[in-house]
């Protein structure tokens, strides 16, 4: 029986599965890689990943999805029921088989462990296995690995046990993916005493496993019929059971290469790395096999570098927005830059030589003049590049397009274009974001949207150029597609606007016309192909007839035509002799062509290699630096020598040996380097100045002038705010500035006035409400007792007086009443019946602090001779240099992978420049962040090992709250007033509430949950809410704080709905929904819902404060200040940590006014107070058996 868990690499959220003991590696004498059940885990029968939860599977710099299933493999596609593969090999589907048969893991031994693992042990590991696989290429080191592991897995429909009392054993088998930028590799590892069976049954058959690729040039699979394989004893990577390839750098394995090493050590060798291996590791140590030394392509590094220059950064006007670029696969470009065509006038160097490049040489001629580039980079001398660096391309789609007889067509509006291109071997990748299902597969044939990149910066054979290096990057391309026999046509107009300052290419590309249709979950296979460019003076033309295969999801396949014919036109310099010696006619060779759409993401993918060659092929080259196998860094240069000798050498502004290179730190090894009144910034290979705030670029561009700032009358008094007891003033830029009204007062921020509090209900029955400027009191009426939210005739002991009373009750009595028995320690209480905070024994002299129920603070306690009026010293661990108090005043907390950060709040602006880390949590995933505003802490959810933890932000230790019985904790809520904790669980689909040390957990919704993630709490009010962004069918609750009264508060037209947050003042409830790509807000029980705004990108996390609303943003990795009444955006903060932003809260400087009924006294509930909106329920938590504990449902 299968069971299958996607895996996708572009989210990059890691979560693992239930948790169980550690599981033994197989000891013999393969080395497997370990595993252990603090792994993900598949097992039959039990949910175990929600969709919200990927493993990040980085495969190559392409990331693209795949399948781990129980029966033995990985797909990269959903694969097809059991009978179409078991017996039936190969599968319609792209597969990895490690050992596929119809396997069982249901009967709770048998089980499958996956990890992501970027460890050095690991990774040393798999370079190990890889390069004594392959001796004869250059070495590699992996980056990335992807450890599956399937332990002790049996035959389907077998007993475990043979019924003598003896264990049947299961097989025990590994398959590892490990990849690097430009390679991945499939590590296959069967333990000799791992493999106790080479069959399973189907329909009443024995079928034999199978191991082995489904496409690629290694298709055969490598059992045969009979079974006689033994992959435990046999190799081919002269390792024992160790099988490796090289399975290129896309999921349909079109470049599968197998080990070359069959041949076994006829004496025991190590199967793992050695002991020293890190140490040989450093330096390039040859590879052994039978004794034969195997001797490496010769290869020497050349220190020569070149000179960096500064790159000068203005800072864009709105109409030219910045081009932001992220590492991570998801498309995040925000805007497009703006360029113009250059063109080449009459005139001399000394008048125009701002039009060259700052990496170019500028020569005069007796008709003009031309720019070329310097030795280390390449271009048309307009525009430079560093030879050796990867390059970047971003950019829009825009225009219509209709989909096989459609009458409507499917429209581009700014869809993000982004590309990425390893130069020194022509592997160029293109992805479009925003492709919806109807047109997604159709686009699958059109990898030529990607080709033009892929001939600008193709691999160059000798005497050969590709495209920027004769034209640059200003050119407008225009290609016509004639699909045959349906002629439909489609138009691509592609406009190159050159490089912007982040080296990075900008094209707008406009698609108009009509495609075939390509129906949804169709592959479409690409065939290496070649097509002739001819050159002619400021125009290059190209056609061609190219044939694909659309594989369709019933396994029929077709193979179609489509026409192509494309003209590119440019500005070239007509003075010098570097284009008259062009060669009219050049070849563009690809091949390991990839096309993918990714119907998860809305994303289209191609990838493909790129050569520029000879039209008649010519002699092949053998050398590394011409077929693009030379192992050089993707930061280097790879120079040929004779036959097939290279050397690599590092690019500009990067240092090393070539094979590795590492970026250079200009603005450390030269702080002045910029100039004065200004900021160096590192760059990849160059660095960049911007200037201070209060500065900017002068007319030379270079020099930082101070700008004249606009008076901020906030700061200097000349508002006409009320006055600072009942208002607030805010600068909002320029000369502008808001005035707000304080919590308690109403108004326009300008005249304020108090809100009278008393409204029915605020008080207890049997009390009197009194109204103060900006609050109110409440007081028990003459004979009640309590603190007027809680009023009783007699008057009710509190926690304290009980357990004073209950010593001195058992005591024997005296003249002056009970007197306890010698030594005996009797609690203080104050006028009010709390704990006094030091606590002190009477006979013996020792003291220590106490919490609000009178347990002993651990570490507090002091010798002897401290009185109750000595102030005790600071209690808790010192702070650590990872963790940083926060200033006085209000904050925003959010969280990254790693860290919880803090923005300190001046009014409602953000103070960017203050902002920095405030716990450090390495190598973890914090999701939701939680603020208790009492003991000043914040409390965290994460899910790399799945617990709740807080600190407190004064400074100190970490602590754990919550570590078991939790899978995936995500939204977390503070009950300050009732000293709770709300959290929502994703996989177990329910929330629990608990005091806030972890105790008395109790579980209150656990029905009708599909993705539960936001949650946050109403105390004053006793109400709770939630959201669950089930795709199916998105929701908003609400219900009491113990669970009661629930009901849907918002259902229709909800797409995402990831963050909430309730605001006291105004009771309003908000959310932000990555699906609708809104912010609304709604008066809970009111029915009215209004939109503040929409076009927001990917909203994670939200909170309030005052008129403001400030949400976290997944594309934009920032925090996003709103203005709720303007509902236009004020200000975004981006973290110098350029990754997604999950939860957010706000920590108050004082906790928000208001009362329930667990405030004091915890409500008269001998456990778990829950408010409600009349009262309170006293609950008990969920293990409280035998504890003595008391229910009470609601009231007072």
């Amino acid at each position: 029986m299968e069971t299958s868990v996607q895996s996708l690499g572009s989210l990059g959220l890691l979560s693992g599965a239930r948790k169980g003991n550690s599981v033994a590696r197989a000891r013999n004498n393969v080395n497997v890689f370990p595993w252990s059940g603090s792994e993900g885990a598949l097992c039959d029968g039990r949910k175990v990943l929600q969709s919200s939860h990927y493993l990040l599977i980085p495969i190559t710099t392409l990331s693209f999805s795949f399948q781990i299933n129980t029966n033995g493999f990985v797909a990269t596609a959903q694969p097809t029921s059991e009978s179409t593969y078991l017996g039936n090999m190969p599968p319609k589907f792209g597969i990895i088989a490690a050992l596929l048969g119809d396997l069982d893991t249901s009967d709770g031994v048998g089980k499958v462990f996956f990890r992501q693992d970027s460890s050095p042990d690991v990774l040393t590991q798999a370079a190990h296995y890889i390069n004594r696989a392959f001796p004869e290429d250059d070495e590699v080191s992996p980056t990335h690995a992807v450890v599956i592991t399937w332990v002790n897995v049996a035959t389907q429909g077998e007993p475990q046990s043979r019924g003598d009392g003896i264990e049947k054993k299961g097989n025990t088998f590994q398959l590892v993916i490990a990849s690097l930028e430009t390679a991945s590799y499939a590590i296959l590892l069967y333990p000799r005493d791992g493999m106790q069976f080479s069959s399973t049954p189907v329909q009443g058959s024995n079928v034999v496993m199978h191991a082995g690729f489904s496409k690629g040039s290694v298709r055969g699979f490598l059992f045969s019929s009979q079974g006689l394989f033994c992959p435990d004893r046999e190799t081919n990577s002269g390792l024992r059971g160790i099988w490796v390839y090289e399975i290129g750098t896309s999921p349909y394995f079109t470049n599968v290469a197998p080990g070359e090493v069959t041949d076994l050590p006829t004496e025991a060798t190590p199967q793992g790395p050695p002991e020293d291996y890190e140490e040989a590791a450093n330096a390039r140590r040859p590879v052994y096999n039978d004794g034969q030394q195997v001797q490496y392509p010769p290869y020497e590094s050349e220190g020569e570098q070149i000179e960096v220059h500064p790159i000068q950064y203005q800072p864009h006007q709105p109409d030219n927005q910045e081009v932001l670029v992220v590492d991570d696969p998801d498309i995040n470009v925000d805007g497009e830059s703006t360029g113009e065509m250059f063109s080449y006038n009459l005139g001399t160097c000394a008048s125009n030589r701002n039009k060259c490049s700052q990496f170019a040489d500028c020569r005069d001629y007796s008709s003009g003049y031309c720019c070329s580039c310097r030795p280390g980079f390449y271009g048309n001398g307009i525009q430079c590049l560093a030879e050796g660096n990867p390059q970047r391309m971003n950019g829009k789609v825009y225009g219509k397009v209709y989909v096989g007889n459609s009458p409507s067509p499917v429209e581009f509006t700014s869809n993000d274009l982004h590309s990425y291109i390893v130069v020194n071997d022509g592997r160029s990748y293109v992805a479009i974001s925003d492709i919806p299902y109807t047109l997604g597969p159709s686009l699958q044939p059109l990898s030529a949207l990607g080709g033009v990149i892929g001939w600008a910066f193709a691999l160059e054979q000798p005497g050969f150029k590709n495209g920027f290096s004769i034209i640059g990057g200003e050119f407008t391309r225009q290609a016509e597609v004639t699909f045959l026999p349906g002629n439909e046509k489609l138009t691509i107009r592609q406009e190159f606007k050159g490089i912007d300052e982040h080296d990075h290419l900008v094209v707008s590309t406009t698609l108009e016309g009509r495609v075939p249709e390509v129906l949804h979950g169709s592959t479409v296979q690409i065939d290496p192909y070649s097509e002739i460019y001819q050159y002619s003076n400021n125009l290059i033309t190209s056609s061609s007839t190219r044939e694909y295969v659309v594989s369709s999801p019933d396994g029929n396949t077709d193979t179609r035509t489509f026409q192509w014919r494309q003209t590119i036109t440019f500005q070239s310099c007509q003075h010098g002799e570097s284009f008259r010696d062009m060669k009219p006619t050049q070849m563009l060779s690809v091949d390991q062509v990839f096309v993918m759409y990714d119907a998860g993401n809305n994303l289209i993918r191609f990838a493909m290699s790129n050569k520029i060659g000879d039209i008649n092929g010519g002699q092949p080259e053998e050398n590394p630096c011409f077929t693009g196998r030379h192992g050089c860094d993707t930061n280097a240069v790879c120079r040929p020598g004779q036959e097939t000798q290279f050397t690599c050498q590092c690019a500009a502004g990067f240092n090393g040996d070539g094979r590795t290179c590492y970026d250079i730190d200009e603005c450390g090894e030269n702080p002045r380097i910029c100039g004065s009144h200004a900021i160096c910034n590192n760059q990849p290979g160059t660095f960049r100045c911007e200037c201070e705030d209060g500065y900017q670029f002068g007319n030379d561009g270079q020099t930082c002038v101070e700008v004249k700032r606009p008076v901020d009358s906030c700061e200097d008094g000349t508002h006409n705010c009320d006055i600072p007891e009942r208002a607030q003033c805010s600068y909002s830029g320029g000369s502008s500035y808001i005035c707000s009204c304080l919590p308690g007062f109403i108004g326009d921020g300008r005249a304020c006035q108090d809100i009278d509090e008393c409204q029915p209900g605020r008080c207890h029955q049997d009390a009197v409400c009194y109204n103060t400027q900006g609050s109110f009191t409440c007081q028990c009426r003459p004979g009640y007792h309590g603190d007027g939210f809680y009023c009783s005739q007699g008057k009710t002991k509190t926690q304290c007086e009980n357990h004073r009373d209950s010593l001195q009750g058992s005591s024997e009595f005296g003249p002056r009443g009970p007197r306890p028995p010698v030594g005996q320690y009797i609690p203080t209480c104050d006028e009010n019946g709390a704990y006094v905070p030091m606590q002190c024994h009477g006979s013996t002299g020792h003291c220590w602090c106490v919490d609000r129920n009178g347990r002993e603070i651990p570490g507090t306690r002091s010798g002897p001779g401290i009185d109750n009026g000595v102030v005790p010293p600071p209690v808790g661990p010192t702070t650590r240099p990872d963790v940083h108090p926060l200033p006085p005043g209000t904050h925003l907390l959010f969280a990254q992978s790693g860290r919880i950060e803090h923005i300190p709040l001046e009014g409602y602006v953000m103070k960017k420049g203050d902002a920095k880390a405030v716990l450090h949590l390495p190598e973890k995933v914090i999701i939701g962040v939680a603020y208790d505003c009492v003991e000043k802490m914040v409390y965290w959810t994460e899910i790399t090992s799945p617990s709740i933890s807080k600190a407190s932000i004064q400074g100190g230790e970490p602590i754990a709250v919550i570590r078991s019985d939790v899978d995936s904790p995500e939204g977390i809520a503070i009950d300050h007033l009732g000293r709770t904790m709300f959290w929502t669980d994703s996989m177990k689909d329910r929330i629990e509430v608990a005091s806030l040390d972890g105790s008395q957990r109790r579980v209150i919704i656990d029905s009708d949950l599909v993705n539960p993630r936001a949650i946050i709490t109403d105390p004053p009010n006793g109400n709770l809410y939630w959201a669950d962004w089930n795709r199916d069918a998105p929701k908003i609750e609400t219900s009491y704080m113990d669970g009661s009264n629930r009901r849907v508060l918002v259902k229709d037209d909800l797409g995402l709905p990831n963050g909430l947050t309730y605001d006291s003042q105004s009771s309003l409830l908000c959310w932000v929904d990555a699906g609708t790509h809104k912010m609304e807000c709604t008066h809970p029980g009111h029915g009215d819902r209004r939109k503040i705004m929409e076009g927001l990108q990917y909203p994670f996390g939200i909170t309030s404060f005052g008129k403001n609303i400030y949400y976290t943003d997944w594309r934009r990795d920032a925090v996003i200040a709103v203005d709720r009444h303007a509902g236009k955006e004020l200000d975004e903060f981006q973290p110098q940590k350029r990754t997604k932003i999950y939860g957010i809260a706000t920590a108050y400087a004082q906790c928000p006014s208001g009362q329930n009924y667990c405030a004091v006294n915890n409500g008269g509930c001998t456990h778990l107070c829950l408010a409600t909106p009349t009262g309170r329920s006293c609950k008990c938590p969920d293990n409280a058996v035998g504890v003595g504990c008391v229910d009470r449902d609601s009231g007072y």
